[in-house]
């Protein structure tokens, strides 16, 4: 299940003793994660409203509010690359239903990021967040 590997990061994270440790490790999600292929960083796939370039690819298997969904992404900022594997460990494998009803924000503070992040750090994450909710909506809605 997805959330397992979202309760790891937030398990990794309970047993880091400072931010810059736990800054480490995203950086190092980040670096784990298989590039995107350049034929996907198109306007269609970019995040709007992140300091950085991010894009992020939907994979959804099936249909309507039962549809798995799944997504990659990618970011030319390595800090940014490891809060895109973050929010993939939150939401993968999830149906859209399920993805809608993911409190991202709660989640998210349980890692304590916004507090360590920049505001426009903060503003990015939203707006990828915000981005995965579009997508798990339009899934249950088709």
């Amino acid at each position: 299940m997805a959330q397992d590997a979202f309760e790891d990061i937030v398990e990794t994270f309970e047993f880091l003793d400072d931010w810059e440790e736990r800054y480490r490790h995203v950086i190092d999600l980040g670096k784990a994660m298989p590039p995107l292929e350049e034929s996907l960083r198109v306007p269609a796939t970019k995040v709007d409203g992140c300091a950085s370039q991010v894009w992020l690819v939907p994979e959804i298997e099936g249909q309507g509010a039962d549809a798995v969904f799944s997504f990659r992404g990618d970011s030319d900022a390595m800090i940014v690359r490891g809060l895109i594997a973050i929010l993939l460990a939150l939401y993968s494998g999830l149906t859209a239903r399920e993805a809608l009803a993911v409190d991202a924000p709660a989640e998210l503070a349980r890692l304590g990021l916004n507090e360590h992040l920049s505001s426009q750090r903060s503003n990015g994450l939203r707006a990828m967040v915000q981005r995965i909710r579009d997508l798990s909506e339009r899934s249950v809605v088709a």
